[in-house]
C-alpha cells in the first residue's frame, strides 16, 4: 500500500463554473495569430494522457508544503506510473490545479486516491502549446483563466475568439502560453504571462472570451528548474 501524503486539509466547495461573455469584442483588428497553429504540446506515442486535478482549500497552502506533499507521493505515482508535470498555486494558497500524465484516467484516479488527495475534479484531457514554445517560455506562465461550457465546443472555435481578439491581449501585455482542453469538450484552462490577473480579466472581457475564473499563480514543476518564487 503506498502512502497517503495528499490527506492534508479538506477542500472547500468547489466553485461552480460561470459563464461570461464579456463585452462585444472590440479589438479584433490584424495582429500576430497567439496559437491559431497551437498544437498538442508532446507526442502522445507514449501512450501516456495528460490528467487534471483541481482542488480548493479551506486554508492557504505554501508551494513548499505542495511539493513536499507531491513528493511524498511518489510511491503511488510509480507504481500506477503517473508522472507529475507541474502544479499551479493560486497566490492566495487556496486554489490547486496540478498537471499529471498516466497511462489511462483510471490509472490516474487510482493512484491519486491511494495518495490521499481529493479526486471530484479531475479529468482528462489535451495540451496545447503555440508553435515553438520553449521550457524557459512556459515557465513565466503566472495567470490562469478557467472556462466552462454549457454544451461541448471544439478547441479550434475557442481558439478562434481567441485569436480575432489577439490585439486586445497585446494591448494589455498579455501572451497565451498553453491550453488544457478537457476530452468531454466542456472545459479549458488558459495560461498566459501578464503584468497581473487584472490585464488578463481586461484583456479576456474586451475580447469577448467565455471566462468562468481568472486567478493569478505560482508555478511548481518537479526539478524546480522553472518554479517561481
Amino acid at each position: 500500500m503506498c502512502p497517503a501524503p495528499w490527506r492534508h486539509g479538506r477542500l472547500e466547495t468547489a466553485y461552480p463554473g460561470r459563464r461570461s461573455t464579456g463585452a462585444t469584442a472590440r479589438c479584433r483588428l490584424g495582429s500576430t495569430a497567439l496559437a491559431s497553429a497551437a498544437e498538442p504540446a508532446r507526442s502522445r506515442g507514449r501512450s501516456m494522457i495528460d490528467v487534471i486535478l483541481e482542488r480548493d482549500f479551506e486554508r492557504p497552502l505554501e508551494s513548499p508544503l505542495v511539493r513536499s506533499l507531491t513528493e511524498a507521493a511518489q510511491p503511488c505515482f510509480d507504481l500506477y506510473r503517473i508522472q507529475w508535470q507541474e502544479s499551479l498555486l493560486a497566490r492566495d494558497g487556496r486554489r490547486l490545479v496540478c498537471h499529471f500524465q498516466a497511462p489511462d484516467i483510471e490509472s490516474a484516479r487510482i493512484g491519486l486516491r491511494q495518495a490521499g488527495a481529493d479526486i471530484s475534479s479531475l479529468w482528462g484531457g489535451s495540451v496545447h502549446d503555440p508553435p515553438g514554445l520553449k521550457a524557459t517560455e512556459l515557465a513565466t506562465a503566472n495567470v490562469l483563466v478557467e472556462r466552462h461550457f454549457a454544451a461541448p465546443v471544439t478547441f479550434e472555435a475557442i481558439q478562434a475568439l481567441e485569436n480575432a481578439g489577439a490585439a486586445c491581449l497585446s494591448n494589455h501585455r498579455v501572451r497565451f502560453l498553453r491550453s488544457h482542453f478537457s476530452l468531454d469538450r466542456r472545459r479549458m484552462h488558459c495560461l498566459y504571462q501578464a503584468p497581473d490577473a487584472e490585464s488578463v480579466r481586461l484583456a479576456q472581457h474586451q475580447a469577448g472570451m467565455p471566462v468562468s475564473r481568472i486567478w493569478a499563480f505560482q508555478r511548481i514543476a518537479p526539478a524546480d528548474t522553472t518554479a517561481q518564487p
